[in-house]
């Protein structure tokens, strides 16, 4: 009876791992299916987009063609812009808020905790109301139409959000290792850059991500930052 209870158990343990599987399965196939008919869609003749599951197997790069010879529009320049606009910005706010972060996590001084409340006061005022301001101040310091202006009104977007981010990888961290380091002869700032940042580095690479999507994304900044075009 044990040798078939064993058997019983053993054939239901493998129906259960069966079922989790089919359901990972139908849940991915869920999730990725907008994705594939937005493929499908995007390589059908234009005739064919609105039959794209029953068009058979006729495909085409026109609506390539046509988006990149599209006249009064420089398609490839404006990659360029958003791709720049949006790395130099997520490392150069990486760059600041990183110490921010570290700072918020293992200080409790006067400064640390001002900072840490203006962030999220910031935090809840809605970024559109401060476009005017940003565009009265590109026009007064002639950044308008430039690279610098659209990267560091990211960038300052950015700053806040990245501070929160860094704050709970850093309280992650054992701060006995930087201790250790300090006790070893490493400074602060030693400490900080051999010990703490490589241990947030699966938090910078979120962040980062992150950061670049929103910058890639980002249309109004742009908008009112810029007028047609930014001289390359």
């Amino acid at each position: 009876m044990s040798a078939v209870g064993g058997r019983g158990a053993r054939r239901a343990r493998r129906w259960r791992h069966a079922l989790a599987i089919a359901a990972i399965y139908g849940v991915t196939l869920l999730f990725l299916f907008p994705v594939i008919y937005l493929a499908l869609t995007a390589f059908r003749p234009p005739a064919d987009v609105f039959a794209v599951l029953t068009a058979g197997f006729r495909f085409s790069f026109q609506n390539f063609t046509d988006a990149l010879g599209w006249k009064g529009v420089k398609v490839g320049e404006s990659f360029v812009n958003s791709g720049i606009v949006a790395t130099t910005s997520t490392v150069l706010s990486l760059v600041i808020t990183l110490p921010s972060g570290f700072m918020l996590a293992r200080y409790r001084t006067r400064l640390a905790r001002t900072w840490f409340l203006a962030i999220y006061i910031i935090r809840t005022i809605p970024y559109v109301s401060w476009l005017l301001p940003l565009f009265l101040l590109a026009q007064r310091f002639e950044f308008h139409d430039t690279y610098p202006g659209i990267i560091a009104a990211q960038a300052a977007f950015h700053v806040t959000f990245y501070s929160c981010i860094f704050k709970g990888f850093f309280e992650g961290i054992p701060h006995e290792l930087e201790e250790a380091a300090l006790v070893d002869g490493c400074s602060r700032w030693g400490a900080f850059v051999r010990i703490s940042v490589p241990l947030a580095v699966p938090g910078i690479v979120a962040a980062g991500i992150l950061g670049w999507i929103w910058g890639w994304n980002e249309l109004l900044i742009a908008l009112f930052l810029t007028s047609d075009h930014i001289p390359m």
